[in-house]
């Protein structure tokens, strides 16, 4: 008999995703709109995954999961979304200690590990018994029936029992979630994917804080191979996998360059090469809705990124430079790569067009005094307008993970 009387008493178990934030939570007012975009962000990452009703229940997002769908495949669609502390996949059971322990057996007979603890949170108050007691007699349970030991310092595993009003949730195991905000809250922003080691990172970190985020690959093609553009897709296609859908703009970039290198001191050329980019990549963004740039800049790393130059690339820029990666050593960055799976992909060789006209002694002072009078030769407006003509553009989707020519 349960031990108090529920508003529905599940007449079999169903599968629930249950998502927990954390910096959602602090969003007071605010908070039902970054609910409402990660309901949303969660629709499109479990799409062709039939999904049920969605509802908010404190600090927690529960997720209905219709279908039969492998546990795997559940985790690692919900690993994807950005707002989710954490997660766990549990099953509904009555509001009865009996009921619990069934199903904690059940649960724990499945999973790898000898030791074992468990943890209950008592959002329904009225059950009789309190967290610890459920603990206890769950625990004893599990251990009775399976010969496993309780081990509350450091488990091979962990039964997860919430109490809510109408049903209780069980769950072995939980699972680290994106963390972050959801994508999308935070507006609309323009990547510079180089195909190096930094700039996906960038876009990933900026994508963790609610930023949509299109892409931007410059490219010398046909000058130098096309390994580059290649690159620049599969990056783009392993960074869709966190926001559902993207577009790819392949900007050529070698008739500016023969331009800069035909009419600049050798000197200025990598700071004039950067100052164009950002002025193509300005139009670009304007045109798909975008209100900043991500760059995977770091402070010093090399000759265009002092700070000096730094300040004279952005001087071009028509909106807002967000540069995460800014105060990151490379070994941190390298770090982040590997964690994101984007290192290996980095990491092989091909021609970018940041090293096709390179000098030896780059300038690592220049001023906005002397790159303007260096510029003041070149039809800006021309250059700028052909590259975003030429520019192509491919659309990425997850998880179909497809890429296609873009209108």
């Amino acid at each position: 008999m349960p031990l108090i009387e529920p508003l529905t008493t599940p007449a079999s178990p169903r599968r629930y995703l249950i998502g927990r934030y954390h910096e959602i939570a602090l969003k007071g007012r605010n908070q039902w709109r970054f609910i409402e975009q990660l309901k949303r962000n969660l629709r499109d990452a479990f799409a062709g995954i039939e999904l049920g009703a969605m509802r908010s229940e404190g600090p927690r997002l529960m997720v209905e999961l219709i279908g039969e769908e492998p546990e795997e495949l559940i985790v690692e669609r919900a690993a994807l979304v950005f707002g989710l502390q954490n997660f766990s996949i549990s099953r509904t059971t009555p509001l009865d200690i009996e009921a619990l322990k069934r199903e904690a057996v059940s649960q724990a007979r499945h999973y790898p590990g000898r030791t074992f603890a468990v943890r209950t949170r008592r959002a329904e108050k009225r059950f009789a018994l309190n967290s610890m007691e459920i603990d206890r007699s769950v625990g004893a349970a599990v251990a009775g029936e399976l010969g496993l030991k309780v081990d509350l310092e450091n488990p091979d595993f962990t039964i997860a029992i919430e109490i809510m009003p109408a049903a209780a949730y069980v769950a072995v195991g939980k699972h680290p979630g994106a963390g972050g905000l959801p994508v999308g809250i935070a507006g609309r922003g323009l990547a510079l994917l180089s195909g190096g080691i930094d700039s996906p990172v960038a876009a990933w970190r900026m994508m963790r804080r609610g930023l949509r985020l299109d892409f931007v690959h410059f490219h010398s093609y046909p000058l130098v191979s096309a390994a580059s553009r290649e690159k620049a897709a599969d990056l783009a296609a392993h960074l869709t996998r966190f926001e559902g859908h993207s577009i790819l703009m392949l900007a050529p970039f070698a008739e500016v360059q023969r331009e800069i290198v035909a009419r600049a001191l050798r000197p200025l050329r990598v700071v004039l090469y950067r100052r164009f980019m950002m002025r193509i990549a300005t139009a670009l963004a304007l045109r798909a809705g975008a209100s900043a740039l991500v760059t995977g800049e770091s402070l010093g790393q090399v000759a265009s990124q002092t700070l000096a130059n730094m300040t004279v690339i952005e001087n071009a820029a028509g909106m807002p430079i967000l540069r995460p990666l800014v105060g990151m050593d490379k070994n941190e960055i390298v770090e982040q790569a590997r964690m994101l799976g984007t290192f290996e992909t980095s990491i092989l060789p091909d021609q970018d067009c940041c090293s096709l006209f390179v000098p030896a002694h780059p300038e690592t002072r220049a001023t906005i005094a002397e790159v303007e009078r260096a510029e003041s030769c070149f039809d800006i407006d021309r250059m700028v307008t052909m590259a975003v003509d030429a520019t192509e553009k491919q659309r990425f989707e997850f998880p179909h993970r497809r890429a296609e020519q873009a209108a």
